[in-house]
C-alpha cells in the first residue's frame, strides 16, 4: 500500500501537513462534516490539498511528515510551490 505525506491549505491561510493512503478522500473527509476529518480543521473549512509526497510505507511517509511538520510557514511555503 502506499503512503502520502500532504499539506493543506486552509480557508485562514494556514497549512496543515498530515499522511494518508487516498488523497482525495482525506481531503473530502476534512471537508465534511464527520469525525473522520482533524479536528484541528473543523473551523478552517473549507481545506485544499496543495502538496503531496508518494511512500512506500507509512514508517517513511510518518517520518517525512514529523520532519515537515517541524519547518517554519516559509520552508512549506517553499516546497509547494518549487512543484508548481
Amino acid at each position: 500500500m502506499s503512503w502520502y505525506v500532504y499539506i493543506a491549505s486552509c480557508s485562514d491561510e494556514t497549512l496543515y501537513t498530515g499522511i494518508t493512503t487516498n488523497i482525495k478522500r482525506r481531503e473530502r473527509e476534512h471537508n465534511t462534516n464527520n469525525k473522520l476529518g482533524a479536528r484541528s480543521l473543523r473551523s478552517k473549512r473549507p481545506i485544499r490539498i496543495v502538496y503531496n509526497e508518494l511512500y512506500k510505507t507509512q514508517t517513511e511517509a510518518r517520518k517525512r511528515e514529523v520532519e515537515i511538520k517541524s519547518w517554519k510557514r516559509k520552508y512549506k511555503i517553499r516546497l509547494i510551490t518549487k512543484i508548481k
